[in-house]
């Protein structure tokens, strides 16, 4: 009888439980009724709409990031006309200079200079290197080194996240976290093609305009502190296939030199890129939501 008393109450127990479970489970998914002057509000009230049915006219100066051999600095600028305050499209640009990394410095004083292919061209150095390294003072950014000379992308925007920006609790101004992609159209020097038995000759050296598509997107951090003037930054990744060393590196078969220059050695690059920039919101006046 003490077995089936305990057996009979723990079923009781587990009935009991059950039960509640039920009812805290029918009760937490009841719907909570707001009443008095809250009822029916919005959430968010008296929001400043810095982007909506807006233009953003931005200079900037972008400067590329993890360069092999040539470092870029691009000036242009950005024009996005914004639909809402979370979406908007427009057009970036930007065109400038380039210069030798300490890597392409190093490698024209040892690997060129040094060896003074042009005085001694039978040497065993310079038969090896004969396709893949120039001769001559500075050669190598002159007619070698591949480099981003413009860039144009038509792109859109959006605007996931927005809110307030605090400086030590004292100063205080809207930001918000903007996400773009889009097409980009680029303008390349890189090393002209030839062919094997030809690339070797002093007069093979030489930069050749090339225009390739590819595609560009990141995101940015925009901060507000007028109504009609904002300033940034912007991180932009636009991965595109090319020579950036003019280096003989792989053939038709796979990775093995064939003492020619064309579209097999070409490799992969991400080409990151930082802008910095100062926006200007047309017209001036800013909405205000209700």
């Amino acid at each position: 009888m003490t077995i089936k008393h305990s057996i009979l109450a723990g079923l009781a127990g587990l009935v009991a439980g059950l039960a509640v479970v039920g009812s805290a489970s029918e009760a937490s998914a009841q719907e909570i009724q707001i009443t008095g002057p809250l009822a029916g509000a919005k959430a968010v009230r008296r929001l400043r709409l810095h982007r909506d049915r807006r233009f953003d006219i931005a200079p900037h100066a972008t400067f590329t990031l993890l360069d092999e051999f040539r470092r870029h600095a691009l000036f242009g600028a950005r024009v996005n006309y914004h639909f809402t305050d979370w979406f908007g499209a427009g057009l970036w640009g930007a065109g400038g200079i380039s210069y030798n990394t300490g890597l392409a410095d190093e490698l024209q004083t040892k690997a060129v200079d040094n060896r003074n292919c042009a005085a001694n061209p039978d040497t065993l150095a310079c038969k090896r290197t004969a396709v893949s390294l120039c001769r001559g003072s500075e050669c190598l950014g002159n007619s070698q080194l591949g480099s981003i000379v413009w860039m144009v992308a038509p792109q859109a925007t959006f605007v996931p996240f927005r809110g307030k920006f605090s400086l030590f609790g004292q100063a205080f101004m809207d930001a918000d976290i903007s996400l773009f992609v889009g097409p980009a159209i680029l303008g390349i020097n890189e090393r002209a093609e030839c062919a094997k038995g030809t690339c070797a000759n002093p007069a093979a050296f030489a930069l050749e305009s090339r225009v390739t598509a590819t595609a560009t997107f990141g995101l940015g951090f925009n901060f507000y502190p007028t109504d009609y003037i904002s300033f940034g930054a912007e991180f932009r990744g636009t991965p595109t296939t090319w020579n950036t060393s003019g280096f003989d590196i792989a053939g038709e078969a796979g990775n093995t030199p064939d003492d020619a220059i064309d579209s097999n050695d070409r490799s992969f690059h991400f080409n990151p890129m930082v802008s910095i920039f100062a926006s200007f919101q047309l017209p001036t006046e800013i909405e205000v939501s209700d």
